[in-house]
């Protein structure tokens, strides 16, 4: 964004990764190297979904229109990943690989590329590396959230309280364009205090149904039946499925038995969130979570709650009843174990 703003250009660009906010901040800084009148006809964004990559680069390879350059986007381009998608539209990828060795000068081409990666053994790939600057945004530790959220503030005079942060990134599973968006909610809150604190969060960020499910997962493990029963109807009578419910509780569980194994192993908490590939901030929360609780444990609660899955499927049986038989052996087992 930097080199952008200072008219840094090159002819060709590829924004790869899966973090949205950062993909629409980088798309609108893009747009600002075209003067707002001459948009509509110096700017051309196309779906490789939908639309042929030949409708694009006949674009691409036009004189700008009564301007100096001409800005091009690619969307979804999913012909340079290594998933084997079944598309009706066809693309000349020849053509394009013509244009990636001799971009047309006068032209910004943009691949907005939503993956983890691109598939690097093709040679289409491996053209567009070579002549393409590529900004990769596919993951934002929390230090680079904090800066994020921080350089926001800043340009309101607006500080925020630790605690508040830290339930600011609870809350949104420390997704940055989630925290984002609360930001304007938040920031007028504190038009008067010039502070966000806890208090501010609380009332003002509605909990994610997967940090409701990870309430109710710190329940299960604690064996806090009533408690959990409680959470688990409360998530129902707001109209949450069942099934979605049990397959997050799963997903949670699943990454809390991978990360007491991995750790063990020596894995660090950055070499945890490459393997698994899950949020960093995830990962952190699942390794604090996981030194209160042995592997016996996790394990069993998962089992249990795979077993309940296949119950929701296969049966007719109310999913509250299912999930409470669930509570109750897993208590059992665990007074079982005790007595063992």
């Amino acid at each position: 964004m930097q080199e952008l703003q200072a008219g840094k250009l090159k002819s060709i660009y590829v924004v790869l990764g899966t973090v949205d906010y950062l993909a629409d901040q980088l798309k609108q800084r893009f747009l600002q190297l075209i003067p707002t009148e001459e948009q509509t006809m110096n700017v051309g964004s196309y779906d490789m979904e939908t639309t042929p990559v030949a409708v694009a680069l006949d674009d691409a390879m036009s004189a700008p229109f009564f301007g100096e350059r001409r800005l091009v986007f690619i969307n979804h381009p999913y012909f340079l990943t290594g998933e084997n998608k079944k598309s009706k539209v066809d693309h000349d990828l020849e053509a394009l690989q013509k244009y990636f060795e001799n971009p047309e000068p006068a032209t910004i081409l943009v691949l907005m590329a939503p993956y983890e990666k691109l598939d690097a053994r093709k040679k289409l790939v491996k053209t567009l590396k070579k002549q393409a600057t590529v900004a990769e945004i596919n993951q934002v530790s929390e230090r680079e959230t904090q800066d994020y959220v921080q350089a926001a503030l800043q340009k309101q005079k607006i500080t925020m309280e630790p605690a508040a942060f830290q339930e600011l990134m609870s809350r949104t599973d420390g997704q940055l364009g989630l925290i984002m968006a609360q930001l304007p909610k938040l920031m007028i809150y504190a038009a008067q205090s010039q502070r966000i604190d806890l208090a501010a969060v609380d009332a003002l960020v509605t909990k994610s149904l997967t940090q409701n499910v990870f309430d109710l997962v710190n329940d299960v493990l604690r064996y806090q039946t009533q408690a959990a029963v409680e959470l688990y109807h409360e998530l129902v009578t707001a109209q949450e499925a069942p099934l979605k419910i049990n397959a997050i509780l799963l997903g949670q569980f699943r990454v809390l038995l991978q990360v007491k194994i991995l750790e063990r192993a020596g894995y660090s908490q950055g070499s945890l969130a490459s393997t698994l590939k899950v949020h960093p901030y995830r990962v952190k929360l699942a390794m604090q979570t996981v030194r209160q609780f042995n592997q016996t444990a996790l394990r069993a609660a998962y089992l249990g709650l795979l077993q309940t899955e296949v119950q929701m499927k296969t049966t007719q049986r109310d999913p509250e009843l299912l999930f409470e038989l669930f509570m109750v052996q897993f208590v059992n087992e665990r007074r079982t174990t005790k007595v063992r």
